[in-house]
C-alpha cells in the first residue's frame, strides 16, 4: 500500500444532487478534474463515541469547535490489512484531520480493547488524549458508503468528492462483519463535497452557479444518529 497522507487543512463544502444535476456536473467537470489515487471504492467506518452519544449530540448543536474520532478502511479487504484511525476535527469552518495508519488487528486492538500500539507519533499522542479525555469511548455506528473520488489536474490540493448508498447501522460494529445497513438519503442522489486548501478556482463557482447548487449541512453520523433516534421513538427494533 502506497503512503497515504496523514494530516490534512481544508474546507469541506457539502452539496446534495439528483442524478440529474450528478449527471451535468460529472460533465462539466471532466476538463479540470481526474480520478485521484483511490478512484472508484467503497468507504467502511466504525465511529466512537459515549455510550450516551455524547459527541455526535454536542455536534448537532453546530457549536464553534466539534470533533470525531473513527476507524475507517477503504475497501472491505483492509486495503491488504491497512486501516485509519481518525481523529477529525471541526474550528470556525475549518477542517482538521489526523489520521494513522495501522494494521487492522493493530487499530482493533488499540480502539476496543486499549492495548497500545508499539509505536508512537505526534498524531498518536492526539489520539491518546482524545481517549483519556473523552472517557468510555466505544464503537457506537458504522458507516458504509460508495465514492468516486476526483483530484484537480492542476495538483491545486482541491479534491470532490461523490458518495451515495450512505448506510448506517448500530449494531455489528466491527469493520470484519458483512456490509449492511440502513440508507439515509434517497436512492439516486449523491451527496458531493468539495474539499479544498483555499477558496474555490473561479471555473468551480462558475459550475455551481450554472446548476444553481447550494451548499448543504449534512454530517453522516448525524443523520445516522437521527436516524436511529426517529426509529427508536416509533418504536422500531434497532
Amino acid at each position: 500500500m502506497e503512503h497515504a497522507q496523514t494530516i490534512f487543512k481544508r474546507y469541506e463544502i457539502k452539496y446534495l444532487l439528483n442524478r440529474e444535476q450528478y449527471r451535468k456536473i460529472r460533465d462539466y467537470m471532466q476538463e479540470y478534474m481526474e480520478p485521484d489515487c483511490y478512484g472508484r471504492t467503497s468507504i467502511y467506518n466504525i465511529y466512537f463515541d459515549t455510550p450516551d452519544y455524547c459527541l455526535i449530540r454536542e455536534s448537532l448543536e453546530k457549536p464553534v469547535y466539534k470533533e470525531k474520532l473513527r476507524l475507517r478502511s477503504y475497501g472491505m479487504d483492509k486495503n491488504e490489512g491497512h486501516v485509519f484511525v481518525e481523529l477529525k476535527k471541526k474550528y470556525d469552518g475549518i477542517v482538521y484531520k489526523r489520521r494513522e495508519e495501522m494494521e487492522f488487528e493493530e487499530a482493533r486492538e488499540y480502539l476496543y480493547d486499549g492495548r497500545h500500539p508499539e509505536t508512537d507519533s505526534q498524531i498518536l499522542r492526539e489520539i491518546d488524549w482524545f481517549l483519556k479525555y473523552h472517557k468510555n469511548l466505544e464503537p457506537k455506528m458504522y458507516i458504509a458508503y460508495d465514492r468516486i473520488a476526483l483530484a484537480d489536474r492542476d495538483g491545486s490540493g482541491l479534491r470532490i468528492t461523490f458518495d451515495k448508498n450512505i448506510r448506517w447501522r448500530n449494531f455489528k460494529l466491527d469493520l470484519q462483519e458483512a456490509d449492511s445497513g440502513r440508507q439515509i438519503i434517497e436512492d439516486g442522489y449523491y451527496l458531493m463535497e468539495v474539499k479544498t486548501p483555499d477558496s474555490l478556482p473561479l471555473w468551480m463557482t462558475g459550475i455551481l452557479d450554472k446548476l444553481e447548487l447550494f451548499p448543504v449541512s449534512f454530517s453522516k453520523y448525524g443523520r445516522a444518529y437521527q436516524d436511529m433516534k426517529g426509529l427508536a421513538g416509533h418504536g422500531a427494533v434497532i
